[in-house]
């Protein structure tokens, strides 16, 4: 397995605060160390506290950027690596 790719997505678009991060963090509990994830997310509070919280859990985050780069405002993809 090549250790940069992407193995899991998650979408937490229709969750709110705080199931954006239990959800992302089952996921993460899911996942062998090094395997990397996508979160797809949207709103203030999971934009704030998702990324914080997976940093808090000594995870990495790779990249945050919207989904669509004519749509800024719209969801965001939160690429992360597991410990």
């Amino acid at each position: 397995m090549e250790l940069d790719a992407v193995t899991h997505f998650l979408d937490i678009t229709a969750q709110i605060c705080p199931m954006t991060f239990v959800r992302t963090k089952l996921l993460i509990e899911s996942m062998a160390s090094g395997e990397r994830a996508t979160v797809r997310l949207q709103g203030v509070e999971p934009l704030q506290n998702v990324p914080r919280s997976v940093r808090e859990h000594g995870h990495k985050i790779i990249s945050l950027e919207p989904e669509d780069a004519a749509n800024p405002a719209g969801p965001q993809l939160l690429v992360l690596e597991k410990a």
